[in-house]
């Protein structure tokens, strides 16, 4: 595989998780964090951090609205729950390890 299709199918591959992740809006970033180890805060950084590497400025919070597709503020009034005691605690341990 050449290095361009590669880079084609990753960015294909970025899309699908995106609007995988927008069609399930009920899932909370704290659950992804508790299951995967990441959310969309993380990919909003992963995001930040490539662009940087490719020289382009960006700020977290515009790396943000392409993850959220919104900005954040937006989605979080909308979509955003309140951590249930149980996804609290099922946090803390997996920041204890």
């Amino acid at each position: 595989m050449e290095a361009d299709q590669q880079r084609n199918i990753e960015a294909q591959v970025l899309r699908r998780l995106l609007a995988h992740l927008d069609e399930r809006k009920d899932v909370q970033n704290i659950e992804l964090m508790i299951l995967a180890g990441f959310c969309r805060n993380c990919l909003a950084k992963w995001y930040r951090a490539a662009a940087e590497d490719q020289g382009i400025s960006m700020a977290y919070d515009e790396a943000r609205e392409i993850i959220y597709g919104m900005p954040y503020v937006e989605w979080k009034d909308k979509y955003l729950a309140e951590a249930s005691a149980e996804q609290l605690a099922a946090f803390a341990m997996i920041e204890k390890n």
